[in-house]
């Protein structure tokens, strides 16, 4: 069975009041909210999230969405929850305020994300459809779309989805064949099918508005002549009343590996009624604020399912009893045995960096709001925290099993559901070869490596800072005047500069290596992903640096702090070398 849900409030605390050298959460503000009233609503949601949507995870997963008499039903307790949910404001506060919600900052949110996630995953990806296609329509849609559908969205009373994968049109979009037939009442004709539709069909409110991509007659062939197209599934009258049922049909819900309380649904639109958002021809562009939004949201995702895989699996090895531990005397339990002991604190290390650079990217868009300057940076990170952090929970998730051995291989212990849930991240939004071939393509080629540049450059800066931590401790040393606990703090950081110092130049030389293969792009994407994943590896490291600095600043030891540099010295020794392989890889190009 799995444990009880443990949000991870002090981390949350740490990340937006220390980590970063300020609170990040009064600057994206300005003073509005702090830090610490961020942390409290993180320990508000992690109270909702472990007493309403945990205990339904199980439950889900063995019950499952059902399709009955063309109907989706989702598992016991989904449409009570849902209410909750959206009764206690959780929809609305992390709405943009333009969109009319409270507008949390992206920090806040990308602690909610997890959070969501980590206590329920199948439920969560209904809000995260919902909060995508709020941007979308913050962005491109009319006043009277707005007003009759962007509305309902934010409150609450109705969900959203992305409507894209079509049979013949999975990542080439171009291909969609899906048509939008203009009325005289300015309304269109939607005829066509999509499938992979999460949260396509369901009972837990009374509308859904799916944002359909749809080409028009005459319209050009590929990518540049599709257009996007609001179509409820229920209509609605002029003065907002929910009329007759649209002429959307679900024909079939997917049975997949995982997220079995998450109905995937195949649609069929007949000739259903829908609404243009935005102009013709700009489909694509409106539905890739949706996507960038759900990529995001997929990094948080990750990070919940694998910190939820993580305290089960650290539960279990505190418990289980197995073999003569070397080292101890009498009875230990398996966490105490060295290889387990790695597991665990390699699952730890990589969650934190997870965590942090969740917040880090949420932060840096938040910041762009003001400093367009800021965008390229944050657009960079989104192809990175997306693949390394999606294929990192697919690790960790498996991690998890391990350290359960036979047990996490059987279904009653629950822990082999975080890894059928977590392998779907890696493939919807873009798999991680789309991710690597935007980050490659768009983010380093086309400038040279320009913003790449940005990055190494706080990441030396931040080994200039490892390197002063080290120097005071190495002063207080001599002086006679250094304590225990700032021995120990420099010398974890005068370790971590040194390799995360080596790990940025490694970086360098892969950016370089990848820049030269501009005229044989085969070169360049054939490495594509050991290059997202490289800058991954380092910018978890990057954030280790930035803890361990955070944590120098102490004037007192906190009870934390222990453990947080243990975590920053493990990663730098097990993940951090890994950036030296993969640009040796970069470096090889395609191989016959």
């Amino acid at each position: 069975m799995a444990t009880e849900y443990q949000p991870p409030v002090a981390d949350y605390a740490f990340l937006y009041g220390e980590a970063f050298g300020l609170d990040v959460v009064a600057r994206a503000t300005g003073g509005e909210l702090t830090a610490e009233d961020a942390t409290d609503i993180i320990a508000g949601a992690g109270e909702f999230a472990a007493s309403v949507l945990a205990p339904l995870q199980e439950a889900g997963d063995r019950e499952g969405a059902r399709l009955v008499d063309g109907d989706v039903r989702l598992p016991a307790g989904f449409a009570e929850a849902y209410r909750a949910f959206v009764e206690a404001g959780w929809v609305t506060a992390e709405a943009p305020v333009s969109a009319g919600g409270d507008g949390l900052p992206g920090s806040v949110r990308a602690g909610l994300g997890e959070i969501w996630n980590a206590s329920n995953a199948a439920f969560a990806l209904c809000w995260l459809l919902t909060a995508g296609q709020i941007h979308a329509l913050d962005a491109a849609a009319s006043d009277a779309l707005r007003e009759t559908y962007l509305s309902k969205l934010v409150s609450g009373e109705w969900t959203g989805t992305m409507n894209l994968t079509e049979p013949d049109a999975g990542t080439d979009l171009g291909a969609i064949r899906t048509m939008a037939t203009p009325r005289e009442d300015g309304s269109y004709a939607i005829r066509g099918q999509k499938i992979f539709i999460t949260w396509g069909d369901h009972d837990v409110a009374e509308n859904i508005v799916h944002l359909v991509l749809a080409r028009t007659p005459g319209a050009p062939d590929g990518a540049k002549g599709l257009s996007l197209f609001v179509a409820p599934r229920v209509l609605v009258n002029p003065d907002g009343t929910l009329g007759a049922r649209n002429a959307v049909t679900t024909v079939a819900l997917e049975h997949k590996l995982g997220i079995h309380g998450s109905p995937t649904c195949v649609l069929s639109y007949e000739d259903a009624t829908g609404y243009l958002v935005g102009e013709l021809g700009g489909g694509l562009a409106g539905m890739f604020v949706m996507m960038n939004s759900a990529r995001i949201g997929m990094g948080f995702q990750a990070t919940g399912i694998a910190d939820r895989a993580l305290q089960q699996a650290q539960a279990y090895a505190a418990d289980r009893i197995q073999g003569r531990v070397l080292g101890r005397d009498g009875v230990a339990p398996i966490a105490e045995h060295p290889d387990v002991r790695r597991l665990l604190l390699s699952m730890r290390s990589d969650v934190f960096a997870m965590r942090a650079l969740g917040v880090y990217v949420a932060d840096l868009f938040d910041r762009a709001e003001s400093d367009p300057a800021l965008l390229p940076l944050a657009e960079f990170f989104v192809p990175i925290l997306k693949g390394w952090a999606t294929e990192n929970a697919v690790a960790l998730t498996s991690d998890a099993i391990q350290v359960h051995g036979g047990m996490g291989f059987i279904e009653e212990t629950g822990v082999a559901q975080h890894y059928r849930d977590a392998r779907i991240m890696p493939i919807y939004e873009g798999t991680t070869a789309i991710q690597s071939n935007d980050l490659i393509g768009r983010k380093v080629i086309r400038n040279q490596g320009a913003t790449a540049a940005e990055l190494f450059a706080q990441v030396e800066q931040t080994v200039a800072d490892l390197r002063a931590v080290a120097g005071a401790a190495d002063a207080g040393a001599a002086a006679g005047d250094e304590g225990a606990t700032a021995g120990a703090t420099g010398a974890v950081a005068g370790r971590a500069a040194d390799r995360l110092e080596r790990a940025a130049a490694s970086a360098r030389r892969a950016t370089a290596d990848l820049i030269g293969f501009a005229e044989s792009p085969r070169d360049a994407h054939a490495v594509s992903v050991p290059y997202l994943m490289l800058l991954g590896v380092l910018a978890g490291g990057w954030m280790h640096g930035l803890a361990v600095v955070a944590v120098a600043a102490h004037d007192d030891a906190a009870a934390e702090d222990a453990g947080r540099l243990t975590l920053a010295d493990f990663y730098g020794a097990h993940h951090l070398p890994r950036v030296h392989a993969l640009a040796e890889t970069v470096a090889s190009g395609e191989t016959a």
